[in-house]
């Protein structure tokens, strides 16, 4: 089965950079800050660390959930999270909000697959409460986006949007 929109929509996501690039049919569209794990990068499922590699985008959880909503287990728990500004504030959770993408690796041993597989790791790009700490590794292990930034991205990709996550 063909995927033509997998060349029409693209995420780069540079860990040493802290940034997310969204491309278009090649082209540059935006850049996001982003959050990813504060113990830095690995693939063993547990390390609580980002992932690397092409990862597809498999399943999308959020659709019109009001911004800053919390999910637990992908549903929404109907509270709204207090969106933390501060890059000193911290919250007491690690919470999943507004929007979730969850991913699935492509590359057998290294993000797909074993202890390794980012899928069954619940690897997702998702809002934050912690938006203060944008542009740091802040995570478990998952991409973090500011919570308009999620809302925005979310509907532009679809199921299969490639995203490739590097550090360079």
């Amino acid at each position: 089965m063909a995927y033509p929109h997998l060349c029409n929509h693209l995420l780069l996501i540079n860990i040493q950079q802290q940034r997310l690039y969204q491309l278009q049919d090649l082209q540059l569209k935006s850049e996001y800050r982003i959050s990813s794990a504060s113990l830095g990068i690995g693939q063993q499922s547990g390390s609580h660390q980002t992932p690397l590699g092409a990862h597809l985008i498999l399943e999308k959880f959020g659709d019109g959930a009001p911004l800053g909503t919390i999910f637990k287990g992908r549903q929404s728990t109907g509270k709204v999270a207090t969106i933390l500004t501060d890059k000193h504030a911290r919250s007491d959770q690690d919470n999943i909000t507004s929007r979730i993408l969850r991913l699935s690796g492509l590359e057998a041993g290294l993000n797909q697959g074993g202890n390794v597989d980012s899928y069954q790791r619940y690897i997702y790009l998702h809002g934050t409460d912690e938006e203060g700490l944008l542009g740091t590794p802040a995570s478990h292990g998952c991409i973090r986006l500011a919570n308009q930034a999620i809302i925005d991205l979310y509907p532009q990709l679809p199921i299969k949007t490639l995203v490739y996550i590097y550090a360079c």
